[in-house]
């Protein structure tokens, strides 16, 4: 599934190519006449998470690099061997001088997060033994010190009232490895039994 969103990225990424590598005109008041303004951002950051380390990781870098951008890319060390892969095949495949992946720690992200950057990407999860909500702090801290715009994917879950889409978001997304994968159904307990047996014929059907 992740290699077919990759892909598709890809494609939507190589049609439309010309349009987001041109600078992003901006409009201005008169008393600039005959001035023009374009902003062309540079050098980009993006942390990444563990779930879709494939998709997380290398969709927003198909993104950038479209758009005329270098990223420096830092995959979570709690997977060192994707992170290994990620690094090989994007020094193998791409220019080193526009995509890099940096592998590391905490003090490695410490260092990469006193830099300056032009935009910082960042991937996790709101999970308490992820963490990443704590992370998410620890990042805007850092870049408003440089006044570095970052959007933050902080995950958290997705509350489902119909047992069709507990199943799709348990078990068809990822086999449910995903920080908004449904864990646990909030019913009463008269109505439990109806839920466990919704959930086997709508599981028998899936």
């Amino acid at each position: 599934m992740q290699v077919a969103l990759l892909r598709n990225s890809i494609k939507l990424a190589h049609k439309q190519l010309k349009v987001w590598m041109a600078p992003d005109k901006q409009p201005l008041t008169d008393l600039c006449f005959p001035s023009s303004l374009s902003i062309l951002y540079a050098f980009k950051r993006h942390l990444n998470t563990s779930c879709f380390l494939q998709v997380l990781s290398i969709d927003p870098v198909i993104g950038a690099i479209s758009a005329g951008n270098g990223v420096l890319l830092k995959p979570l060390e709690l997977a060192p061997a994707s992170s290994s892969l990620l690094a090989k095949l994007l020094e193998q495949y791409l220019d080193p001088c526009s995509v890099r992946v940096v592998a590391g720690a905490v003090t490695e992200t410490t260092l990469l997060l006193e830099q300056k950057w032009d935009k910082i990407f960042y991937t996790g999860s709101t999970l308490a033994w992820f963490g990443s909500s704590r992370i998410g702090r620890i990042i805007m801290t850092a870049a408003a010190k440089h006044l570095t715009p970052v959007s933050l994917e902080l995950g958290g879950k997705s509350p489902v009232i119909t047992v069709r889409r507990i199943i799709s978001g348990k078990w068809a997304c990822n086999n449910g490895q995903a920080c908004i994968s449904p864990d646990y159904i909030l019913t009463t307990k008269e109505y439990a039994p109806k839920v466990i047996d919704a959930l086997k014929q709508e599981l028998e059907a899936f």
